[in-house]
């Protein structure tokens, strides 16, 4: 099982070098990034893609570390907290 860093890095470079790729992403984030993994993002986790250009750059915060009861209850249970539940 990939890590989250490791499919956000494979979607980067593929989107560097495919620009039918980096089109469907921006268009269309969480059909794509599904189609290309074969995972399943659980209901209501919302993707976004942000483009860079010479003029305008983003800042990803990470995550507050408060977290919802259901989200503690399927991290204690060995799970990640991005994918759906059984796609860990």
């Amino acid at each position: 099982m990939q890590t989250e860093a490791e499919v956000k890095a494979h979607i980067a470079m593929k989107a560097a070098e495919d620009d039918d790729f980096r089109a469907r992403l921006v268009a269309d984030p969480r059909a794509t990034l599904e189609a290309e993994t074969g995972l399943r993002l659980p209901d209501g986790y919302r993707l976004h893609v942000h483009e860079e250009s010479a003029t305008d750059a983003h800042v990803v915060l990470p995550a507050t570390p408060e977290l919802s009861r259901e989200q503690l209850d399927h991290i204690a249970g060995g799970a990640c907290t991005w994918l759906a539940p059984g796609e860990c």
